[in-house]
């Protein structure tokens, strides 16, 4: 799978002859400011799109308008540093926390099972202190990290139904069974897609990836029939026809509004109507659909082409990396921040029923956008390592501190 680094080069030579006027470190480089360049502005949309559809409900709960946005400022400030940390982390460290991390996502998320707090019917919240967090969001960091490590080091064997088993498909079914013994089927379905993207990467064989799928959708449809009578309404109502509008309907047709109401250029920031208390979650899993009102087409393209650039950029890094840890890495990151993106957008255009999972990078809550960002951080420590990378940043860097010197001595000469 992997490909020589003296091809790499040679092809990235052809890409810059064939596209001089991207600049010299194009082929290099690529991937690092696509990744920046996505997250950032995915990261500032968030924001400012948390604050204005929960200015409504805020104050409702007898709050500042501003408290909601304010908290998604703090924890996009916590998730910086984390970022930036994640950014900066050589590869070969990610390989050594691959195991510790794991065994304390799993301890976590045990402590959930034992005195967690449960929301909305889901036991997946932990209490620290003052705050809450969500275990299964590390867990899903964790996994993908780990699958990388084990994964990676067998990847030659991994045409063998026992070496592509053990241990990745064990551990992975241990994260699994914790989340769903929370009852948190939208979760344990981001980290179904993050293993499978994982294993296919790897090389593991159809013979064992086909059944395996095919095993974990009578799974997910069991669970979903005997599990909880009220998501199989929600699965009845999307598919099979809405019978109660006012019940499992109901928020799924607000978001449709929602979004029928924006047109092409949008009601205008700040302007929607549906989150006057009438589409519940819009500032959490229905945040998209308040994109659409106040944004309008526009705005749900450019969120949408958004999450497109990151899956560009991430399967550009497991196309160009020879390292097999990274592309194992790269791929279930992948899996999970731009499947998760997808599957939030379908329940909002009502092609998925509802099953609770955000919109990452844009929708409220800490715990998802503090994992989320360091999942990101680590993609972008891996594409700084592509071959040439590093030595085209280091360039790049050296020529923006002699610029700012000429500029500075020419400022002091006019002086």
């Amino acid at each position: 799978m992997a490909v020589s680094t003296g091809s790499r080069r040679a092809t990235g030579r052809a890409d810059r002859s064939e596209r001089p006027w991207l600049g010299q470190w194009n082929s290099t480089v690529t991937s690092y400011y696509l990744l920046v360049g996505a997250t950032g502005l995915l990261l500032v949309i968030g924001l400012v799109m948390v604050l204005s559809s929960s200015t409504v409900t805020s104050i409702a709960a007898g709050e500042s308008p501003y408290a909601e946005g304010v908290t998604q400022a703090r924890f996009a400030l916590i998730g910086l540093p984390v970022m930036l940390l994640a950014a900066r982390t050589p590869v070969h460290w990610y390989k050594r926390m691959a195991w510790p991390v794991l065994l304390l996502a799993v301890g976590l998320l045990v402590a959930v099972l034992l005195v967690g707090e449960a929301t909305n019917g889901n036991q997946n919240w932990l209490p620290l202190g003052p705050v809450r967090f969500q275990p299964s969001e590390l867990a899903k960091l964790a996994l993908a990290v780990w699958l990388g490590a084990v994964l990676g080091r067998k990847q030659h064997l991994l045409g063998s139904v026992p070496h592509a088993l053990v241990p990745a498909v064990p551990g992975a079914l241990v994260v699994l069974g914790l989340v769903m013994a929370g009852n948190d089927l939208g979760t344990a379905l981001i980290i179904a897609a993050l293993v499978a993207g994982a294993l296919w990467i790897a090389g593991a064989p159809t013979r064992l990836l086909l059944p395996m799928g095919v095993l974990g959708a009578v799974l997910v449809v069991v669970y979903a029939v005997l599990g909880n009578s009220d998501r199989m309404g929600r699965i009845l109502a999307t598919y099979g026809g809405c019978a109660d509008q006012a019940s499992e309907c109901y928020q799924s047709l607000h978001g449709l509004y929602g979004l029928g109401t924006g047109g092409l250029f949008g009601v205008g920031l700040g302007a929607s109507r549906e989150k006057w208390r009438y589409l519940p979650e819009a500032h959490n899993d229905f945040i998209f659909a308040i994109i659409g009102e106040e944004l309008g087409l526009l705005g749900t393209l450019c969120v949408l082409a958004l999450f497109a650039v990151l899956g560009v950029a991430m399967a550009r890094v497991v196309r160009r990396h020879p390292d097999p840890f990274v592309k194992i890495a790269t791929a279930a990151v992948a899996c999970w921040i731009v499947g998760q993106a997808f599957v939030n957008i379908g329940v909002v255009v009502g092609l998925l029923p509802v099953i609770g999972v955000p919109l990452p990078l844009v929708s409220a809550g800490g715990s998802a956008l503090v994992a989320t960002m360091a999942a990101l951080g680590m993609v972008i420590s891996f594409a700084r390592s592509e071959p040439g990378a590093s030595e085209a940043l280091a360039t790049r860097g050296g020529v923006v501190r002699r610029s700012l010197t000429v500029l500075g001595r020419g400022r002091r000469a006019a002086r």
